[in-house]
Order: C-alpha cells, then structure tokens, then sequence
C-alpha cells in the first residue's frame, strides 16, 4: 500500500511538472502576459503621440498663425518693421539660457528675447 501512495504521488509530481514549468506553463503565461501589458501601454504612449503630431500637422496646414509661430521661435525670424531684442547674460555676454528647452514652446527658440513692432513716437520715423 505504501508503496503505491509514493508511485502516485511521484506520478502526480511528475504530471504537474509541465503545467507549472514547461513551455506553455502558467510561469511562461504570466510573463508573456506581463509583456503584453507593456507592448499594449508603449502602444497607447505611441498613439498619444502621433495623435498631437497629427494635431500640429493640421494646425500647420490650416493656420498661418502656427506657421509664423514657429518662424518666429525656431527661426529667430521677425516681420518687417520689428525691432528684435535679445538680453544677454551680463556675465559672459552670451545670450542668457532658455529656461524651457522645448522647442515647440514659445520662447524657447530666443531665449528671453522678444520682438516688438518698430512704432514710432507721434511725428518721428523708426530708425533701423
């Protein structure tokens, strides 16, 4: 009798070898699983992304304003009759660093510079 209840349970040992740790086990189910999960949320990240790139492709095709915007702080570019004005660091004489490195965000292109229309005083002309 006893030696039956140990080839059993060697038997019953031997039969859940492969449902916990061979190639389909539940430890190879969890982490594919787990990878999944992650492929899924970088998916999600991704189509964020694309969505705003999306966005800012529309902006640029239908309004002249983003277009400018961008001319503007990315180009240094500025309209006729504008004065640029950039402040330097009083240090180095270098321009002073831009406190947001974003590109796409307005002043980040000209660190603390802005341009402003070259208006005259009532009865004088501005001078370039």
């Amino acid at each position: 009798m006893r030696l039956i209840i140990l080839c059993l349970s060697f038997l019953l040992v031997l039969i859940q070898y492969p449902l916990w740790l061979g190639k389909g086990g539940w430890f190879k189910v969890w982490e594919l699983d787990r990878q999944v999960q992650q492929a899924h949320k970088k998916n999600d990240e991704l189509k964020e992304r694309n969505d705003k790139l999306a966005s800012e492709v529309d902006d640029l095709k239908q309004s002249k304003g983003a277009v400018e915007e961008r001319a503007r702080f990315e180009l240094g570019m500025i309209k006729q009759n504008e004065i640029f004005i950039q402040l330097l660091d009083g240090s180095s004489g270098k321009p002073a660093t831009a406190l947001n490195p974003n590109p796409y965000m307005p002043g980040s292109g000209q660190p603390n510079s802005v341009s402003v229309p070259a208006v005259a005083p009532a009865g004088r002309t501005a001078e370039r």
